[in-house]
């Protein structure tokens, strides 16, 4: 005869196996945002100003309590824009298409950190402005990945792949970049205008279909 505690046990532990095979990859909706060079930082907040983290986000990455308003060239503004740390380099913004006809702007498609020859755009803080001649991006679909997680798909650093989400709103991408680094948290980040088209909300979950 068959224990039914037992039985119930290892019932639960494979249906646990099996969630977590189809569960996917994680889905991270990115709203507007900003990133800042310590120089601008200190301009927009005010001389030896630190970020102060709000919420980790993954890694050595988090939003910050800090906010920025965005000024166009053609003086259309947004408010309350949060600055994500930790510093970089080079000042960069991140936003939607629906941003843009707000702003009036026409800033090109990218991965982070590609804005040469990008869209301009002014800060604002409490302590002061600046003004970016480039800097303003739409960032491109795109996985962050652990080594661990690349080689079970088998995919590598700026591969391209395709995805798939079964929801209300079934939907495909095509071309999401993969970006593999040891301190990522496996995740598709996508921009608020694809979640809202493709009824797609914080941590639902899609499938790899193809590699390019």
């Amino acid at each position: 005869m068959i224990d039914e505690k037992l039985l119930d046990i290892v019932t639960k532990s494979v249906i646990g196996i099996l969630e977590n095979q189809n569960e996917g990859i994680k889905v991270g909706v990115s709203a507007r945002h900003v990133h800042l060079s310590q120089e601008d930082l200190e301009t927009l907040f005010g001389k030896g100003h630190e970020l102060t983290p709000k919420k980790i986000l993954m890694g050595d990455q988090f939003a910050a309590e800090e906010c920025v308003t965005l000024v166009s060239p053609s003086l259309r503004s947004i408010e309350g824009v949060r600055v994500l740390g930790p510093v970089r380099s080079r000042s960069q913004i991140e936003i939607s298409r629906t941003d843009t006809f707000k702003l009036k702007v026409s800033p090109p498609v990218r991965p982070s950190g590609e804005i040469k020859g990008s869209a301009p755009m002014a800060l604002v803080g409490p302590k002061g402005s600046v003004f970016l001649n480039e800097g303003c991006i739409i960032a491109n679909r795109h996985i962050h990945m652990t080594p661990a997680d690349a080689a079970k798909y088998g995919v590598s650093d700026n591969d391209m792949v395709d995805v798939e989400i079964q929801n209300s709103k079934p939907t495909r991408f095509y071309n999401v970049q993969v970006r593999v680094h040891k301190d990522f948290n496996t995740e598709m980040h996508i921009d608020t205008d694809d979640a809202n088209a493709c009824a797609i909300k914080q941590g639902d979950h899609v499938e790899i279909i193809t590699k390019h």
